[in-house]
């Protein structure tokens, strides 16, 4: 069974960092392409950063020099470093997997909160 569990959301101040996690099992982790993506109720979700099974990343133009995606394959475990956060960065972020041959996410987290003020 596939699960995805996201923790290290939080209140913070803006300026403050953040670090979530995304601890994985059910699936073959280390070839897999993980994401984290965030949503605020009435807007469209947004995709933050991603990272491919060699490790090459991308990140969101919002998000770019703040955030950072990394994997450590050895704890099946997805991060994403959240710093400067700004109150726009407010929404639930989940993490999500796939294939890397796959063209859409087919395995997604509950998701937990960041809240900056």
């Amino acid at each position: 069974q596939v699960q995805l569990v996201e923790s290290g959301g939080g209140s913070v101040q803006a300026g403050g960092s953040l670090r979530l996690s995304c601890a994985a099992s059910g699936f073959t982790f280390s070839s897999s392409c993980m994401g984290w993506f965030r949503a605020v109720p009435g807007k469209e979700r947004e995709g933050v950063a991603c990272i491919d099974s060699d490790g090459r990343t991308r990140h969101a133009d919002s998000v770019k020099g703040r955030f950072t995606i990394s994997r450590d394959n050895a704890k099946n475990t997805l991060y994403l470093q959240m710093n400067s956060l700004k109150p726009e960065d407010t929404a639930m972020y989940r993490c999500a997997a796939k294939p890397c041959y796959y063209s859409l996410y087919n395995y997604w987290g509950q998701g937990t909160q960041v809240t900056v003020s």
